[in-house]
């Protein structure tokens, strides 16, 4: 199949997402009572320059990068779609004694096979950790395999979504109370930035400055911390510990490739 990248990088007509819960798209609540997410949403950008387009959305929250090479890319393979989104390593990566190097060699396999189909790849960074509480310790290691990230782009011609560069993801209104998972918001600037990095026209503005916030004593932030290691940092513990993942028995929820319904994208 001839890339896309011959005709025009607003005509793909099919488009599939993969990854873990960043690209099912977790705390980016829809209409429906399930999620929307950044993929979600660049799939309503791609349907407004071409009313035509099919998507689907492989991704499953918790999926290790091994599962997502063995599961998700021959069900993308199958579905033979002109653009393709990969996301993942992440939960591998927030691992204690996980290396990088390992994860990038499973990353590159996939994105080799995904490209022997003739599909475009668009590749998602990881994003900086520095100001999240915990995950901060691994920024390093986060940083080597976007370093990787960056290579396999490269060698295999590859679109990149630098999630790393974007600083107004550092502002606490981009994730939600879980402080793992982007609000609304944040998928939404997320979805932007897509656009821009395949050539998709929008009129939103990825980089807009937030609306002025008020200040937070380090009491209330001392509180804020507390509450959210009880509420969301001992429960993931716990089902690491136990060998558990939040999406065991889940399936993805647009496994084959469908147009949108009719809806307008948010800016």
């Amino acid at each position: 199949m001839e890339s896309q990248r011959s005709v025009g990088s607003t005509r793909w007509d099919s488009f599939v997402a993969m990854g873990d819960s960043f690209t099912e798209g977790l705390a980016d609540a829809d209409p429906n009572g399930g999620f929307r997410g950044w993929a979600d949403r660049l799939a309503e950008h791609l349907t407004a320059v071409n009313p035509e387009l099919r998507y689907a959305n492989l991704a499953v929250r918790g999926k290790l990068i091994r599962q997502v090479v063995s599961d998700q890319v021959p069900q993308a393979v199958a579905l033979r779609p002109a653009l393709v989104a990969l996301s993942a390593g992440g939960n591998d990566i927030i691992r204690p004694g996980s290396n990088p190097d390992e994860v990038a060699e499973l990353f590159d396999g996939a994105v080799r096979e995904l490209r022997a189909t003739g599909a475009d790849v668009l590749i998602g960074t990881g994003f900086d950790t520095r100001d999240t509480p915990v995950l901060r310790r691994v920024r390093g290691k986060v940083g080597t395999y976007n370093s990787h990230l960056r290579a396999i782009a490269d060698k295999h011609g590859c679109y990149v979504l630098d999630l790393w560069s974007m600083g107004v993801l550092r502002d606490a209104r981009a994730w939600s109370g879980d402080r793992l998972h982007l609000s609304s918001a944040g998928h939404r600037r997320v979805a932007l930035r897509a656009c821009e990095a395949l050539g998709v026209p929008v009129t939103g503005d990825w980089r807009e400055p937030w609306p002025a916030a008020p200040g937070v004593s380090w009491r209330a932030q001392r509180a804020q911390d507390i509450r959210w290691a009880s509420t969301y940092l001992v429960p993931w513990v716990g089902r690491r510990l136990l060998g558990v993942s939040s999406g065991d028995g889940r399936g993805p929820k647009r496994p084959q490739l469908e147009k949108l319904s009719a809806t307008q994208p948010s800016q």
